[in-house]
């Protein structure tokens, strides 16, 4: 796992690790510049309807959250340079590209909490 975001909080969903950004210099640096994320990660952005692909060097799935941590929607394979974003979301799960749906299915089976 990159520096940057094992020194950030965690918490497990099922094979899942969830790096928490709470600070807003976590949530700024976020995932860009990375060469990539390991199998299994995923960067949580809370409090956002929105996020940008700038600086980053390879595709994601963004898993958009609800209120309650639930699973509202997924973009699968968003590359560099895009903004995305989802109207009833408040957080937003970034992970590798093709496992998005794996990860919306461990949270929607109830594999974490993100308090």
């Amino acid at each position: 796992m990159p520096p940057r975001l094992r020194r950030l909080p965690h918490r497990s969903a099922g094979p899942f690790t969830l790096a928490l950004a709470r600070t807003p210099r976590a949530r700024l640096l976020g995932l860009a510049g990375l060469r990539g994320v390991p199998p299994g990660t995923a960067l949580v952005l809370g409090g956002t309807r929105s996020v940008h692909t700038c600086g980053m060097r390879f595709a994601l799935d963004l898993v958009w959250l609800g209120r309650r941590g639930e699973p509202l929607r997924v973009d699968e394979g968003v590359g560099p340079r895009r903004l995305r974003a989802c109207r009833g979301a408040r957080a937003v799960a970034e992970c590798r590209a093709g496992e998005g749906r794996a990860l919306a299915a461990t949270l929607r089976a109830g594999g974490s909490t993100l308090s």
